[in-house]
């Protein structure tokens, strides 16, 4: 169970950080094609679904 648990925590982290960097791309405008291109706001979403992503990935060896 723990080793399922461990590769689900990866699995989201790392989701969540490719994520982020789309939304952190988009939010400055580099990278076109949604409603978020230009809005900074989406670049600030992004760098905190990076943090979050990073610490899950990082913590999962705790659990």
């Amino acid at each position: 169970m723990k080793s399922i648990l461990r590769y689900a925590w990866l699995v989201i982290g790392i989701l969540l950080v490719f994520t982020g960097i789309i939304w952190i791309l988009q939010g400055i405008n580099i990278l076109p094609g949604s409603f978020m291109m230009g809005q900074i706001e989406w670049a600030y979403y992004g760098a905190l679904a990076v943090v979050f992503g990073a610490l899950l990935i990082l913590l999962r060896r705790r659990i």
